[in-house]
């Protein structure tokens, strides 16, 4: 019950303190206060002891808007619960009340409190637009004009609401206020300078509003002025003169340069238009052209160094204002060159044909070498290619002589394509050329020229008359008559039978000197060398002779050649028996007169005398009883005797040496031989086909003592009654022929050597072919043989040979030219058996059964 009283006392205690009041609690607060700021002690001013706010759950009621304020539950304090803006909540008004209310229960009261929100400078000055553009005309307005501007607005009040202004500096602009009222002042923009498009054409300025707060706070506003063109300026070039270099190879089409004029006006006064004017040359106008639009400059046609290098030419530029200006430029085009040309060679003259002996230096064909390119890409370089035997010589800028450099030879190039070349220094380079044909007179400075200079021809003996032997051939290389060529046998000759060992034992004379041109004879045209009667080895072993050439210059030329004829061997003499050793000479002779009557008659030559022999009794084998002479009037095979007992046939006493021609006991003759025996001998050749000889011996068997007194064993004799008598005179005749052929074998050596020394030194240049392969025929006790080697040359003598033959040759001779000689003048081949090599032929004939002492 005191509780109870007591509250209400309270109550009544604070209802009168409220009263006294007026009612109404005032509280004070800057605005943007923090959260959380004390605004009052709410309780306390309500008159509510501590702990009462709680439980009375003192509160602010809502009144429709957001208070930003609050009553704390545990302080009964009224605080800021959030921002507090004045401009926000009261605008432009002031003073700035809010008015609450409190609510309490327990009793249930209502409180009311105002709350003043006051004004801090927290709003700077804002003009109604960041820029404001303007537009004036240069030059046309005036200075002095004046143009109004909008001024800024504050959202604060009084003091911190009152606003100043500022320009940024200019020369040609001022800023002057003016008031509209006590409170708002209007500024103006004023021009205190003509204005120039070309030079500023757009002025920016800064308004600054500055409003009266502590600190004081500004707001700006960007000034854009734009000048008003009118045309007053004419259209500028950037350069007043444009250079432009473009290579003469440019295609049409491409785009050369570009000009570029400017108008400082703007607008239509500032749009311009191009146009070319005043070509130099006026060809110009074909290949260049201008864009009007651009101003870009572009190829239309094909431009040519050569024709023009440079074009001139001007650009006007005119703006579409009212009226038009225009402005001028000048182009210079230059065209570079291109290395598009090859260099020209031109023969100016040309002195053909060149003689053979024309001198070094002589001037051939003068040129003129040009090239229209200029410059590296005109400066020729000239040669002539082969660079032998013709040279260049400048004679002067693009002009030279094609001269001699070495001597000329027709027979080795008779004709010679010179090409003159020539190279400029583009790059890259460009080459021309010019064929010339030189070709080379003939002057006779060639003699006529044997393939070889000694020829060696073989014929056998008894060939037809007419018979071709040979085919000589001289070249002579130079032309036409320089180079015609005719043959005649110069001189030479042979004694006939001069060197026969035939002869030395048929004691035939020698037949004397005859001229080669009785033996042979050479065509004037071709060359064929013929035989003019049959030769016959017997009598002519070697015929040598010399062969002119002579050709038809002027003056003419001759040339040599020496010709070797060999007679070769045929078997047309068969085997003729000789007188035994001490006979007479004339025996001799009667057996070779029998030996040729034989060859003549065609067969066997048979001795009618019979030879005699004496054996003794007792006589051991193998002692020689007589021995069988013959000789054969061949050579070689031919010559090559052997000897057969014919009769009698069977195993008799004696036996024949089978090329010694020896007659010898086969075995111990006895009484029962009987005293008398007759041999028959057949003396044979190696001839084809052979010839045969027979000889008879008488052989008389003896005591010893009278096979003593007749003399030696192996004499035989004629059955003559002066056969002792004769033995003195036939050994001194055998001794004369005996050096006779010692004398005629000397002289065969030394020339066979004389010819072998010329054929090895002589000059090889004349051999038309290489020597064919050497064949070498020997006779021998044990038969026959041969063989082949290059340039052997070898003597082979067989002991014992009835005679000994050698023959070496190297079948050699040049064939003739093609052509030299129709097919139906083919020498037969038993009329030309064949040529060898100058002096490698040696033939001796060596008669092995000459008698000693």
């Amino acid at each position: 019950m005191g509780e109870r009283c007591r509250a209400a006392l309270r109550v009544l205690v604070l209802q009168a303190a409220w009263a006294l009041a007026g009612g109404q609690v005032r509280y004070s607060v800057p605005e943007e206060a923090e959260a959380g700021t004390v605004v009052g002690r709410l309780a306390q001013d309500l008159g509510l002891e501590a702990g009462e706010a709680e439980a009375r759950r003192l509160r602010l009621v809502a009144q429709g808007r957001r208070a930003s304020v609050e009553v704390s539950g545990a302080s009964g304090a009224l605080l800021v619960s959030s921002r507090l803006d004045r401009e926000e909540l009261c605008g432009k008004s002031a003073p700035c009340a809010l008015r609450l209310e409190v609510l309490v229960e327990r009793p249930l009261r209502v409180f009311h409190v105002e709350l003043e929100v006051t004004d801090i400078n927290d709003n700077a000055p804002i003009f109604p637009a960041a820029r404001k553009n303007l537009s004036i005309a240069e030059f046309t307005t005036l200075p002095g004009s004046r143009f109004p501007l909008e001024g800024a607005s504050d959202a604060d009040i009084g003091s911190n609401a009152q606003l100043s202004y500022t320009l940024s500096p200019s020369e040609y602009f001022s800023l002057d206020l003016q008031k509209s009222n006590e409170r708002n002042l209007v500024p103006e923009l004023v021009l205190t300078k003509s204005l120039d498009r070309e030079t500023i054409p757009v002025h920016r300025l800064v308004l600054t509003a500055s409003d009266g707060g502590r600190p004081s706070l500004t707001g700006t506003m960007e000034l854009v002025i734009l000048v008003v063109d009118v045309n007053d300026n004419a259209p500028q070039f950037n350069q007043s003169v444009y250079k432009v270099q473009l290579p003469e190879n440019a295609t049409v089409g491409t785009l050369v340069g570009r000009v570029n004029a400017t108008d400082a006006d703007e607008g239509i006064n500032s749009e311009i238009t191009f146009a070319a004017t005043s070509f130099v040359p006026p060809s110009g106008r074909d290949v260049i052209s201008v864009n009007p639009e651009t101003g870009e400059i572009h190829l239309t046609g094909a431009l040519d160094f050569e024709e023009v290098s440079i074009f001139d030419f001007r650009i006007e530029a005119r703006d579409h204002g009212t009226p038009p200006l225009s402005g001028h430029c000048s182009v210079e085009l230059q065209v570079l060159d291109v290395n598009d040309n090859a260099p020209e060679v031109r023969v100016t003259s040309l002195s053909v044909p060149v003689s053979e002996d024309a001198a070094v230096g002589t001037v051939v064909a003068l040129l003129s070498v040009s090239d229209r390119d200029s410059g590296a890409n005109g400066r020729v370089r000239c040669w002539v290619w082969p660079a032998s035997p013709f040279g260049l010589e400048a004679t002067f800028a693009g002009s030279y002589s094609l001269v001699l450099r070495e001597a000329l030879d027709r027979e080795r190039v008779s004709e010679y394509e010179v090409e003159v070349r020539a190279e400029d220094g583009g790059a890259p380079a460009l080459r021309a050329s010019r064929g010339l044909r030189v070709p080379v007179s003939d002057v006779n400075d060639n003699a006529p020229a044997f393939a070889q200079a000694v020829y060696t021809v073989l014929a056998r003996e008894n060939n037809a008359a007419g018979a071709e032997l040979a085919r000589l051939w001289a070249r002579d290389p130079d032309e036409a008559g320089n180079g015609r060529v005719s043959y005649s046998v110069w001189e030479g000759g042979a004694a006939a039978a001069s060197s026969s060992s035939w002869s030395s034992w048929s004691g035939a004379a020698g037949g004397g000197w005859r001229p080669a041109s009785s033996y042979v004879s050479v065509d004037a045209e071709s060359g064929r060398l013929w035989a003019l009667q049959p030769l016959d080895y017997e009598e002519l072993q070697v015929l040598q002779f010399e062969v002119r050439a002579v050709d038809a210059g002027e003056p003419p030329l001759c040339g040599n050649a020496t010709v070797q004829l060999f007679v070769l061997d045929e078997n047309d003499n068969a085997p003729a028996l000789l007188p035994p050793a001490g006979s007479a000479p004339e025996a001799g002779g009667a057996a070779a007169e029998a030996a040729r009557a034989a060859q003549a008659a065609g067969g066997s030559v048979s001795a009618s005398d019979t030879l005699w022999a004496w054996a003794a009794w007792g006589a051991p084998a193998g002692q020689v009883v007589a021995k069988i002479r013959a000789v054969d009037a061949d050579s070689g095979y031919n010559a090559w005797l052997r000897y057969e007992l014919w009769e009698p046939r069977g195993k008799g006493p004696f036996r024949v040496g089978l090329y010694s021609g020896e007659v010898s006991t086969a075995r111990a003759l006895d009484e029962a031989d009987g005293p008398r025996h007759r041999l028959l001998i057949v003396v044979r050749d190696h001839g084809e086909p052979a010839r045969s000889a027979t000889a008879t011996l008488s052989v008389s068997l003896v005591e010893a003592a009278l096979a003593a007194a007749a003399g030696s064993p192996s004499s035989s004799s004629r059955a003559a009654p002066g056969a002792d008598a004769g033995a003195g005179a036939a050994g001194a005749a055998t001794n004369v022929w005996l050096v006779v052929a010692i004398c005629a074998v000397s002289s065969l050596f030394l020339l066979a050597v004389v010819l072998y020394g010329a054929s090895r030194w002589a000059p090889r240049a004349a051999v038309l072919s290489g020597p064919g392969p050497t064949t070498l025929v020997c006779a021998s006790e044990v038969g026959s043989w041969s063989y082949s080697q290059r340039h052997s040359r070898s003597l082979c003598v067989a002991d014992g040979a009835a005679k000994s033959d050698l023959m070496v040759f190297s079948p050699n001779f040049p064939p003739p030219p093609p052509g030299a000689a129709p097919k139906d003048t083919q020498p037969e081949p038993s009329a030309l058996l064949g040529t060898v090599s100058g002096a490698s032929l040696v033939h001796f004939s060596v008669p092995s059964h000459l008698p000693s002492g």
